[in-house]
């Protein structure tokens, strides 16, 4: 259990070492100055998905679980809102977003957070010329944290340590950056994962499919990452070749010894599989225009020949937004996950908030 020390004194390890020489670390090796100085365990920077190993993991499912009960009566939820009603979260968003904005927002409303929101770079001072640096800078004078999705690779983490070698230090939240990261996606699909198998045996000897674009879902990265804390999980990557997983998540694979497997054949991957994790083309990323089109995607769609195929106790998953690539006709399928991921989301995200700021205790010990 984690005990609570005064507010004000939490800091981040990141005081400790010098901007390049954090870039330069390994990702397993940046986890320990990504933690809370006085709550060890606990993050307080999220940035990256090495950060979360299976007891953290399975702490946070369990804090969200507790959570999304005590919201259940009126009484409870008033008590969640009145635990950070002193704080204030800046939702800082220049790369657009539906989902993962209003989850958060969601998850801070849920805790009694204030929220700002900045969500097109083009309104803020950055416009006229402000370095990303004093921007965030300045939110950090009016607010207690900062949420924040960036289109920029490696933002999160130089805005992070700018920010804890400031007289200013408040935790960032990666809710995205670049092709590299998405760890709240991959904390709320395997919170999904968790639940969907939570009466069945849990994640202990499963297959996971992922599906689409691999080599630029950066939800893929994350959770390809967070499965190898569990017990021989088995992934299988179903992809054309150009869209193929890359090699840097297959070294990590091989390093832990966790089984996987290349396929083009989602068909037979789906008959073998516990969970099919569908994504879209990622063309926002195309560096010619139409390049993803000229791909021959047709084979690396669910629907329902798929949807036969898949094992009575399979799930499918989606981070979403969709295109084609999950049909319609499987959304009434009570192993279609995709719309209770999303709010699976909502409540992981409010337990990630509130061990952040400390607040594990006081959650699970309430009386609701």
């Amino acid at each position: 259990m984690i005990i609570m020390e005064s507010e004000g004194n939490e800091m981040a390890r990141l005081t400790s070492i010098g901007f390049k020489d954090f870039q330069n670390l390994p990702l397993e090796d940046k986890r320990p100055y990504l933690e809370n100085w006085n709550l060890p365990g606990t993050p307080y920077h999220t940035l990256i998905a090495q950060q979360f190993d299976r007891a953290l993991l399975e702490r946070l499912a369990a804090l969200a679980n507790r959570i999304r009960f005590i919201n259940k009566s009126r009484e409870g939820a008033l008590y969640l809102k009145g635990l950070l009603a002193h704080k204030r979260a800046m939702l800082y968003f220049s790369q657009p977003s539906s989902r993962t904005f209003l989850s958060h927002l969601a998850a801070c409303q849920i805790l009694g957070l204030t929220t700002g929101s900045v969500r097109d770079a083009a309104t803020s001072s950055e416009f006229k010329g402000e370095s990303k640096e004093d921007s965030i800078r300045t939110f950090s004078s009016y607010f207690d944290m900062i949420i924040m999705r960036t289109p920029e690779k490696g933002l999160a983490e130089q805005m992070a340590w700018e920010l804890s070698n400031s007289d200013r230090p408040i935790p960032i939240i990666n809710a995205g950056s670049g092709k590299d990261q998405h760890p709240t996606q991959a904390l709320l699909d395997v919170y999904t994962l968790l639940r969907s198998f939570e009466t069945k045996g849990g994640l202990k000897n499963r297959t996971v499919t992922f599906c689409g674009d691999l080599l630029r879902g950066r939800t893929v990265r994350s959770l390809s990452y967070l499965l190898t804390n569990f017990e021989n999980v088995r992934q299988v990557f179903v992809a054309p070749k150009e869209l193929q997983v890359p090699e840097d998540v297959l070294d990590i694979l091989k390093a832990k010894g966790v089984s996987y497997a290349l396929s083009d054949n989602l068909r037979e991957a789906t008959s073998l599989s516990d969970a099919v994790y569908m994504t879209r083309i990622q063309d926002e990323w195309d560096k010619d225009k139409g390049e993803s089109a000229r791909i021959d995607t047709s084979k690396f769609k669910f629907g329902a020949e798929e949807l036969k195929l898949l094992p009575k106790d399979g799930v499918i998953m989606h981070p979403l937004p969709r295109r084609d690539e999950i049909a319609t006709c499987c959304d009434h399928d009570p192993r279609a996950m995709y719309w209770r991921q999303m709010r699976n989301g909502m409540w992981i995200r409010a337990a990630l908030i509130a061990a952040t700021f400390g607040y594990e205790r006081e959650i699970l010990g309430c009386g609701y």
